[in-house]
């Protein structure tokens, strides 16, 4: 059975006539009674009289109350897809770090949400390395961190760049400096995310590039509470320049250049590869992509 079948079933309850239903649904006299033979093959029953004018029997209509009822819901379906084409809706996951979901995503999000009201959203926060894991699982269905390199399954696009600085207190000594030699980086104490971070990591090369034994006083999770630390000037940080931005405008905390953290980092978007992309993250994924990186990039 499929819908067509019913369909013409319908058109002939309809016209009376297997001629006027096949005009009705352009198909020929002989496709129609196919159709209708098939039907009552497969069910076993007589649903049409072919005298003249052409009338359902008994079991026919009452074939013809489902059938009714099956058509319309098929439609509705179809509307309801349709609808989902011109007005995205639905539900997105996003997974991505503390820090850019503090930093980055309220724009995001707030102009998104302006425009689809219909998609909402939940965001979970975590380090870059889970938001990989999180995304490969199908935890969360985008990720937004640091793009760590490739990864079999997964896509990625970058959004923006970003750095890791040496941050201090206003009150630090090193505050005073315009910029700083990277054995500075052995002669501070230092507050320091943890060891699965992107920011860690790099941290983590940069001294062992350069023989440094730092002074680990602290390590924290997240890059909100490295900066309240830091704000008490119990420590110095290494920190994503982006997530600083507000305090740096705002005077709390201060940027000491060193030369040796001037490397770039992308953040991006990750997906799982070969995933089905609703209409919701279809949209979101287009607007993400489509924006400036000064989008991203808050000005000091």
């Amino acid at each position: 059975m499929n819908i067509s079948q019913l369909e013409t079933l319908i058109t002939i309850s309809k016209t009376m006539s297997f001629r006027k239903a096949g005009e009705l649904l352009n198909l020929t006299q002989p496709a129609v009674s196919a159709q209708i033979k098939s039907l009552e093959e497969e069910f076993k029953t007589q649903l049409v009289d072919r005298n003249q004018p052409v009338t359902l029997t008994d079991r026919g209509q009452v074939f013809l109350e489902h059938a009714e009822q099956i058509v319309s819901i098929v439609n509705e379906l179809k509307h309801r897809l349709a609808d989902l084409e011109d007005t995205p809706q639905g539900h997105i996951v996003l997974g991505t770090t503390t820090s850019i979901a503090i930093q980055i995503l309220p724009r995001i999000l707030s102009y998104f949400q302006d425009q689809f009201p219909h998609i909402k959203t939940s965001i979970q926060s975590m380090s870059s390395s889970q938001i990989y894991q999180y995304v490969e699982n199908g935890l969360v269905d985008v990720g937004i961190g640091y793009l760590i390199g490739r990864s079999p399954g997964m896509s990625t696009s970058t959004l923006y760049y970003d750095t890791f600085e040496l941050v201090v207190s206003p009150r630090h000594p090193l505050a005073k400096l315009r910029s700083a030699g990277v054995e500075a980086l052995g002669n501070t104490p230092l507050i320091l995310l943890s060891k699965d971070t992107v920011g860690r990591r790099f941290a983590e090369e940069v001294f062992a590039k350069h023989g440094i034994q730092p002074q680990v006083i602290m390590e924290l999770t997240s890059s909100e509470e490295v900066k309240r630390m830091v704000e008490l000037d119990l420590g110095a940080a290494i920190i994503s320049k982006q997530s600083v931005t507000a305090e740096v405008r705002l005077g709390t905390l201060k940027i000491v250049p060193i030369i040796e953290l001037e490397v770039t980092h992308p953040v991006g978007v990750i997906t799982k590869s070969g995933k089905y992309v609703n209409s919701a993250m279809r949209q979101f994924l287009s607007d993400l992509k489509g924006m400036p990186e000064t989008q991203f990039i808050g000005s000091e």
